[in-house]
Formats: C-alpha cells, structure tokens, sequence
C-alpha cells in the first residue's frame, strides 16, 4: 500500500518489510522539542469517504501528542488525536482520529456552510501547511464533525485570507470513540518552491469547544491566542514535514468562464427602468507563470453574486467603513496589505490601498471592463501588481478608469519584512488629472511578543501640493499577562489616497493602552481577568488643536465556558468645528465633554445561542444617549439552519431635539452540503429608511464552480407596497472551472 519516500528496491513489498519491523515512526523530537513529521508515500489513493478502514492505517503509525494552547498551557490535550500525514503523485492526504470520551449530543458541530464563521467555534481538526518553509506564509485547511470545508491564506502570521477557495475535498465519520477525517488536497491547489524532494512546515490542531479546549502538535504560545483561533498564525511555531516528493511544477492553467442572466426594475433611473433584462458573458484565467507567481486575468468582471453590505448606524461625524466581499480582489489580499494592517486602529490609520475604490462609486456600481494580477513569491520577496480597467459610468458621475496597485515585500531577519506601495487612479475623482499613492512600510517581530510596524507615504494630486504625507508608528507587547500598545498616526491635510481609505482627514493621533490580564488558578469559574487603560489624543494636523481626547477604563471576566462580561468607561472630549447630521440630530460647532458607561455580556459562540448584549448611556454632545444591541447574534434552530440576527436601537436626546433610530439585520441559513446552501439577508434601517432583502442560493455542482440565483430588493419602509419600491434584481450566474 506504501512506500518509503526514497527507499531503494529490496525485492519485497514494502508492505511486507513494514509488516516485519513494525510501524514505522512518523514523528520525532530533537533535544530542543522541535518535531519532525514524515510523510508517507502511497501506491494506491485513498477513497475519501472519512471511514479510517484502510490498511494503512495499521501499516502506519500515526503522529500523537498535541499539547495545549488553551487552558492550561503546555499541558496533554486532554481528548487523544492521531493523525496520518501521506501522499501520492497527484494529492497530499491529512487523515486524523479524534478521539472524544463525549457522546456526540455533547459535541459542538452546527456550521456546513463552507467557510462560515461559526465553523471556528465548533469542534475541529485543522493542518497548517507552510509550503514555502519560510515561516511565515502558510495555508489552513479545517473541518468538523459534520465535514464542513473551511480553507484560509496566512500571510507574514499577521493575516488570514478566509475568501481563499482552492480545489479540494474532506469527509468525516463517525464511531464509538469520537470521529474520523479525510482530506484529500491535490498539489495543484498548492504553491511551493522548486524540486521534487521538499521540506515544508506542518502545524496540526484540535478544537473541543465545549471544554473551550485548542491544543497543537507543536507547542503554540497562550499570548498567541487570540481567543484560540489565532493560533495558527504562528507558523514559526509549526514543525518540520519531511520526505514529501511531489510532482513537477506545471503551468496549472485554470479558466473559468461565466453567464449571467439579469433583471432590475429601478423607478428612480432616468429613465426609469420597469424591468430592464439582459445578459452577459465574462472570463476569468489563472496561469502559473511558474510555480511560485501566478497571473490572473479578468474580463468583464461581474460580481452580482456577492451579499449586499451590512448596514450600519453612524453615531460619528466620521467615514464609515465596509469590508471587501469580492472575490477577484480577496485571493492574495494578504500581500497588499500595507503597514502593518490596522492592528485594531483601523479607525485611525489610514488604508493606503483600499479595494473597495475599484468598480464601486458610492452606492453605484462602476462597470469592470477587465484586469490582470500577479502575486506569488520570488525567494525572499513577495509580489503583488494589479491593474483594472473601468467604464465610465453616468449614473456614478464617473469616467473610464484605470487603478494599478504595485507592492513588494521582502522578508528579513526571522519574522520581520519591509516593503514598498505604489497605487495610481488614471482619472482623479475629485480634480482633473491622475491620483498617486506610494510609501514604504516594514513589520519588525522579536522574541515572542515585541512587534513594531509602521509606514510612510505620500500622495500626489494635482493642486493639492505639501502636507500630503502620512506616517505610522506602531509598538505592540500582546503577552499573556501584560499588554502594552502606543501608536502615532499622521495624516497630513492634503493626503489624498484615492485608491485608499480615510476615515477622518487632516489629523496628528497618539494613543497608548496598557492592560493586566491574570489568570487566577484559584478561581476554577474564571479563565481570564482582563483589566485596560487606554488613552486616545488627536489634534488637527496643520494647526496643532485638540479634536478629540478620549480616556477609556475597561475591566472583563471571562470565564472558562467562554463567556464574556465586560464594563467600561468612557470619558470624552470633541471640538466641532462644522456642523454634521447624527441619526437626524444636528450638532452644532462647539466643544462638548461627555462620559458614558458600557456594559457587554457576550454568550460563548459555541452555544445554541449566542451573540453580545451591550448597553449603552450617558451624555453626549450636550445631550444624553442610550444604545441597546444584539451583535453577531446566531440561534441554531436545526443541524442545517441557523437564524442571525442583529438589533441595534438609539435613543438619543439632543439639543436640536429628540431623535430614535433602529436597525434590525437578520440573516438565515440553511445548508444542503458543505457545497450548496440558501442564505436570506433581511435589513431594516429607519435612518436610510429601507427595507431590503438579499436571497442567495449559492451550488458548487463541481469543485471550483458555482451556480448562483440571487434575488435583491430594496422598498421605502412607510410604504412597502408596490409603490414604495426602491429598486429590484434578479441574478442568475452560472461558472465552470477548467483547469489544464
């Protein structure tokens, strides 16, 4: 059934010789507790049915002793987990039994969705997978009891990339001691360096959520925990996976075409459109230029299949920020980044490339004519260029366009990179000529825990010459017990990104937060006590006064089933200088002091419910406000059904009057297969005054393609009837993968 990566020809079966001297060992341990795991090869594939009944699996050993992260670290797991790391000429196989002395009603498994976010707060088997060995970049594929797929891209262990689907397959089963997994990963799917014979990381991990248990191969440090599922990231903490032989790189030439046929009913166009139908044809083409660089191209680049946005209620003066859910533009977003991500302060630091700028003009979506990308890694540099070309759109106010994104990265010393940014829109949206964006950024990690990162940039545009430079500086110390931060961020006034994002314009910000996060052994109840401080100071940047100063105290309890009870306190100080709009109150120019108090209750996210509570109330700009909310709320209501809901109502009691705002999101979802589900989104905003609703069927008939049915509505709430129609559409997007 196997053979030795290597081995030389006896004249007997290699089964027979395995069947004389006994299993061969699979993992190993030096004097320093650094692990080694082989790889066996295979003459016969597996049938990937999750049922561990093939010879092999007495032929071979498996490799065993995960310790954990969490709660007790460093300690044995306390449910066993054996795993089977092997191989063919076409698939790398991860094969794992995890054992569970529970029954499985006490299992924690109500996710099928592929990459749904509740999958992460179920039981799970995961492998990390550096195939660079470069320790820092890694790919992460994990399952659970039901056979969900959940796939994600780490980048520089900063970053995860969920939106990464690669062509591969899992199923698990079950028996009288826990349950079983099979995961089928063909080479094709994967990026590494040249030759046959490779060495690569492996990190293996085992989630028992009920006892909120996450435990590894390879010791992972408790600072690195984030909660549990930041874990992985720490690929330099991975082991070494040795005797692989794969095959030759080829080009691996995938294209995918699409069809899309669609129907919008629009009163409010000009003209307006009753039931405006049509169809189109595009393309996309991914070609591996050599194993580690792949070029992707595009071609009339639709993206009707995507979930609408979810609103939100602004209770600042400042921009609002909505994450990028479009395919092209998430594969490889990891290398993008720049400057060391927003590090929790995304509301302060400036995105100097923001994806969100292409094809999109407020509420309008921009035509994409086509593109080509590149990304993958030279040596110790990594690469990334983009270049998409836009229509002119009448409706956005917008001209043809061409965005191009230029970034490159090279690692140093042994967790730390620099790096350089360029991005360029040919048409400026706000005067006449081209916008640039470029800078240089780099990420410093030491020990365990000193991190420092940062970047300088400036912007050219014309008639906005001087002042428009940015900078960051940041330190992080995330220990266990201790926790510093201190940032500066500088936006000068005439700092123009425009393939980017500002949240404010014009600002000089420095913020420091220390925290104190004990774990009492006394307390058996309590995992964690998590005691912070922080302060917030920003002036204007070109004159030097105050804008706002903000002084936080924050104490949490959480306890071991993972719940969260967390109390804090706001004092706050805002100079206006311009009237601005906050849920229909007007606040007036002026200085204004206020203080409010938070209290958030958040259930374990592996409960049948769960979600956070949170309350708010206190003064505010010379009046008073009371939120109440229910945030990423999720009941399951059957194995393939859940129901999500979000609430979030304001009261707010102003001088310019009293005002009540209220947003209710639900989303449901019910999963067929780990492949197929039906997702509804339904939102009610009386802010904007809307009531929407976005139905999605999504069908992965094959791996890598897809059929979508999507039905969009959006109605004016006081009047939901046919003449309160806001717009309509109709999608139905039909892909295939071919892959040569």
């Amino acid at each position: 059934m196997f053979v030795e990566a290597g081995q030389q020809s006896t004249g007997v079966p290699a089964d027979a010789v395995e069947r004389l001297t006994g299993p061969a060992q699979v993992l190993t341990r030096d004097d320093e507790g650094r692990i080694t795991i082989r790889a066996v090869r295979l003459t016969e594939g597996l049938a990937i049915d999750g049922r561990l009944d093939e010879p092999t699996y007495k032929t071979v050993s498996s490799a065993a002793g995960f310790v954990q992260q969490l709660p007790d670290e460093g300690a044995p797991a306390t449910q066993k987990t054996e795993v089977w790391v092997l191989y063919d000429d076409a698939n790398l196989y991860i094969s794992a039994r995890c054992w569970d002395s529970a029954p499985p009603s006490e299992w924690v498994a109500n996710e099928l969705r592929r990459d749904g976010r509740q999958i992460t707060q179920n039981d799970t088997f995961g492998v990390m997978l550096d195939t660079f060995h470069d320790r820092r970049n890694g790919v992460l594929f994990f399952t659970n009891p039901l056979g969900a797929l959940a796939d994600q891209q780490i980048t520089d262990e900063r970053f995860t990339n969920s939106d990464w689907n690669p062509v591969w397959d899992v199923k698990t089963d079950r028996d009288g001691g826990g349950w079983t997994v099979e995961m089928q990963i063909p080479f094709k799917s994967l990026r590494y360096g040249p030759g046959s014979q490779q060495t690569w990381g492996i990190q293996l991990r085992r989630v028992v959520r009920r006892i909120n248990e996450w435990s590894y191969i390879t010791p992972v440090p408790i600072s690195a925990s984030g909660q549990g599922s930041q874990g992985m990231l720490r690929v330099s903490a991975a082991a070494t996976l040795v005797g692989l032989e794969v095959p030759p790189g080829s080009k691996n030439i995938e294209v995918k075409p699409y069809g899309i046929f669609g129907a919008t009913t629009d009163p409010a166009a000009d003209p307006p459109k009753p039931k405006d139908a049509d169809g189109a044809v595009g393309f996309d083409v991914k070609y591996g230029l050599t194993q580690n660089l792949t070029a992707d191209f595009t071609y009339n680049t639709d993206f009707a299949q995507v979930e609408v946005d979810d609103q939100q209620v602004n209770l600042t003066r400042f921009n609002l920020f909505f994450p990028e859910k479009r395919e092209f533009f998430l594969e490889s977003r990891g290398i993008f980044d720049f400057g060391g991500g927003s590090g929790g302060f995304q509301n302060a630091a400036p995105v100097v490339f923001y994806s969100r700028r292409i094809g999109l003009e407020g509420r309008n979506q921009v035509p994409i004519l086509g593109g080509a990308r590149l990304t993958g890694k030279a040596g110790n540099y990594s690469i990334g260029t983009l270049s998409i070309q836009t229509d002119g759109d009448s409706a956005a106010g917008t001209a043809a366009t061409n965005f191009t994104v230029a970034r490159i990265k090279r690692d140093i010393l042994r967790r730390s990179s620099i790096g350089g940014l360029f991005t360029q829109r040919s048409q400026s949206a706000v005067v006449d000529g081209s916008n640039q964006a470029y800078g240089l950024d780099g990420t410093f990690s030491f020990y365990e825990n000193v991190n420092f990162a940062g970047f300088v940039a400036k912007t050219t545009t014309p008639g906005l010459a001087g002042r428009d430079t940015s900078y960051r500086a940041r330190f992080d110390y995330p220990s266990d017990r201790y926790k510093v931060i201190a940032e500066q961020v500088l936006v000068g006034k005439n700092f123009n990104p425009e393939v980017g994002f500002l949240r404010r314009e014009n600002f000089r910000r420095r913020f420091a937060e220390f925290g104190f996060t004990p774990r009492p052994r006394s307390m058996p109840a309590i995992r964690q006590f998590v005691l912070e401080a922080n302060i917030d100071y920003t002036v204007t940047a070109d004159t030097g006064l105050l804008e706002t100063q903000q002084q936080l105290v924050s104490f949490e309890i959480e306890r071991e089933n993972s719940d969260r009870l967390e109390f804090d306190i706001v004092d706050t100080h805002e100079r206006v200088d311009e009237e601005f709009d906050v849920s229909g109150g007007i606040i007036a120019p002026g200085d204004y002091r206020f203080r409010h108090v938070e209290l958030v209750y958040t259930f374990g996210a592996q409960r049948p419910m769960s979600g956070s509570l949170f309350f708010r109330r206190g003064s505010f700009y010379g009046g008073d406000i009371s939120v109440l909310e229910v945030n990423s709320g999720r009941m399951k209501v059957a194995d393939r059904l859940s129901i999500e809901p979000s609430l979030s109502f304001n009261w707010l009691d102003l001088p310019s009057g009293s005002f009540k705002t209220k947003l209710v999101r639900t989303r449901a979802s019910y999963s067929f297969s780990p492949r197929t589900y039906f997702s509804g989104l339904l939102q009610y905003n009386t802010e904007s005054r809307a009531f929407s609703t976005n139905l999605r069927l999504r069908w992965e008939y094959r791996p890598g393609s897809e059929i979508f049915v999507v039905l969009t509505e959006e109605r004016d709430i006081e009047d939901v009837r046919v003449a309160g129609l806001r717009n309509r559409g109709f999608v139905l997007k039909v892909n295939r993968l071919f892959t040569f």
